[in-house]
């Protein structure tokens, strides 16, 4: 058994983190063109620093909800039965590391770690960045950026999410749009290989069509409640 698993937005809204595409999320307040996009960073690099200093400050104010917890617990029950499991997740947030999970793929980057643009280091960061921030590495002034897949560059980890799905038994995807492609098509992909899927969402996704399963709720209510389930079965 190889459990891959897809979370979005909704797994971590359940701990207070802003979504993005709903009313009240990050784009009704910030233009995602200016501050999620290189050309916004070349633009006015401090104005993408501040949005996501202020992101990166709220992760000290959450903490892994219920979702979070179950699906390290299924990761470790599985590990001790012999089987595998993958989390691919769209989230930039660190609520599934500190739940526990190890065996994860952060597609689209973390808040918790920056890039040096002059020495490409990559570097663990908890505190404000501006523009007169030194790398910690090369001392260069300036070319520190977020570690964020933004709108136009290739999400990380493909190579590794591929060689996941290629070995899958099952794939599930959960608190996501349905929207933001390459995530998006992956039940696309597990579909034409004939591997079960299931959709654990607060409500049907932009392609709940293509799930063979759906379950519809809260996060941190469903997806403890799913992965009970399975592990009765273990």
């Amino acid at each position: 058994m190889h459990i891959v698993i897809l979370t979005g937005a909704g797994m971590s809204a359940d701990s207070g983190v802003d979504t993005f595409r709903d009313p009240n999320g990050a784009w009704a307040k910030h233009d995602w063109r200016e501050v999620a996009t290189p050309e916004g960073f070349a633009k006015d690099p401090q104005k993408v620093h501040d949005f996501y200093n202020m992101r990166r400050a709220t992760l000290k104010k959450v903490i892994p909800n219920a979702a979070h917890h179950a699906l390290a617990t299924l990761e470790k029950a599985l590990g001790e039965n012999g089987h595998d499991f993958t989390l691919i997740t769209q989230n930039v947030d660190d609520l599934h590391r500190r739940a526990g999970s190890q065996s994860i793929l952060p597609m689209h980057g973390q808040l918790d770690l920056i890039t040096c643009m002059a020495c490409g280091e990559i570097i663990e960061w908890h505190d404000p960045v501006t523009l007169d921030t030194n790398c910690p590495h090369c001392s260069s002034k300036g070319s520190l950026r977020p570690y964020i897949v933004w709108f136009g560059e290739n999400p990380r980890y493909m190579a590794e999410i591929d060689e996941a799905m290629q070995s899958a038994t099952q794939f599930v995807s959960i608190g996501t749009s349905g929207t933001v492609y390459p995530a998006a098509g992956l039940v696309g992909e597990a579909t034409h290989r004939g591997i079960p899927t299931l959709e654990i969402n607060l409500e049907p996704s932009e392609n709940a069509h293509l799930f063979d399963q759906g379950i519809y709720g809260l996060a941190k209510d469903k997806v403890p409640f799913w992965v009970d389930t399975l592990m009765a079965t273990l």
